[in-house]
């Protein structure tokens, strides 16, 4: 049993980074690794890694001074006793996005300036609440506070309405029985625009552009999940993970290669390009030439004029797919829930009514069941 949980994270090394997205590629996707060793954490395929990040330091840099603070003011963090200084608390505690209309509030009450008291009033009572969403979703704090520069207000009532800095969950894409003491993360580095500024992923850039490798500074637990393989290694898994949402499927056909696990194994992958997108790209030709992998289908989305996506790749093989649910097999999902897993889960629906010979209605009460017996499993975010 380790010691080491969510609220006493253990200060993992950052053993390999590397960019697994080509460089003409309009996604940054890499492979972080991070050592277990000393910690006595365990995983199992399935599992996510917690990462406890800290902000970027131009970010709260940028912050300080557009706020018009030193950094050494002292606050306390809610619900905790000891103070510490706004520097600290802005690089490991707060989060510096997502302000709330509570702190438009604030800056309304102490605005000075008579036109940005009144652009402060108009935004709090504006009626469409969609407008209303788009505007604050758009700024972070430090844009607050460089658009109404007159309202002055405390460090410590800063840090009272800031949310606090939470851990990011990302699927563990290693195999215990391969790797024991070491956790492999596929991660997509997030960076955008939004008001005219550059903006990041908290974590996926800590991760990537300021976790230093090899020092032993990474806070990391692990979350157990729902989600993981049939405890029969003889039952077929079908896979279906675009982009990053590959990670736990690289866990599960690492393991069962491993193992020597004798089930099938169907993966359903997709990205943008094949050339630049084509995650692992390597190690899933090893495991289809050693039989491993039984079936890999792909969807390169922009490699045609028209898109393809992995549910197109489903429906073309409905029939097939069909079979292998009707020989006992278990069907996964991960990755992005708003789009992809909706897709998904309709041509699935859609698989069941046409093959099963079922109605609409029956269909959506055979995929129940079909979850019920935990055989349809989804890790979606």
């Amino acid at each position: 049993m380790s010691n080491f949980d969510k609220n006493n994270p253990f200060p993992s090394r950052l053993v390999d980074r590397r960019r697994l997205s080509s460089a003409g590629s309009q996604k940054d996707t890499q492979h972080f690794s991070v050592s277990l060793e000393g910690s006595g954490l365990t995983y199992k395929c399935g599992d996510s890694l917690g990462v406890f990040p800290t902000n970027n330091p131009q970010s709260v840099q940028a912050l300080l001074k557009a706020a018009g603070f030193s950094g050494h003011e002292s606050v306390t963090i809610p619900k905790d006793t000891s103070s510490i200084t706004l520097h600290d608390a802005l690089t490991k505690r707060v989060s510096l996005n997502g302000p709330t209309y509570k702190f438009v509030q604030l800056l309304h009450d102490r605005a000075t300036a008579e036109n940005e008291k009144a652009q402060l009033a108009a935004l709090i009572a504006e009626p469409d609440a969609e407008k209303k969403k788009a505007w604050i979703e758009q700024r972070e704090y430090v844009d607050l506070f460089a658009e109404f520069p007159s309202a002055k207000i405390t460090a410590q009532e800063l840090v009272e309405l800031q949310r606090k800095l939470m851990p990011r969950l990302y699927s563990i894409s290693s195999a215990p029985s391969k790797y024991p003491n070491e956790i492999h993360l596929t991660v997509a580095v997030v960076r955008y625009e939004t008001n005219g500024r550059k903006r990041e992923g908290v974590c996926s850039s800590y991760l990537a552009d300021r976790a230093q490798l090899n020092a032993p500074e990474v806070p990391v637990f692990v979350a157990n999940s729902h989600f993981g393989l049939p405890a029969d290694d003889n039952i077929p898994v079908i896979m279906v993970g675009p982009g990053t949402g590959v990670a736990p499927f690289r866990s599960f056909v690492m393991d069962r290669a491993t193992r020597g696990a004798k089930g099938r194994n169907w993966l359903f992958f997709g990205d943008q390009r094949k050339d630049h997108d084509f995650l692992y790209a390597d190690e899933w030709a090893a495991y289809l030439k050693s039989g491993a992998l039984t079936r890999l289908d792909l969807a390169f989305s922009r490699d045609q004029a028209e898109k393809v996506y992995v549910q197109d790749r489903m429906r073309e093989n409905a029939a097939e797919i069909w079979k292998w649910i009707s020989e006992g097999a278990y069907f996964y999902v991960c990755g992005d829930a708003k789009h992809m897993a909706k897709d998904v889960d309709a041509t699935l629906h859609a698989i069941v009514a046409e093959h099963g010979k079922l109605s609409a209605e029956a269909a959506i009460e055979w995929v129940k069941q079909f979850k019920k017996d935990g055989r349809y499993q989804r890790d979606v975010y």
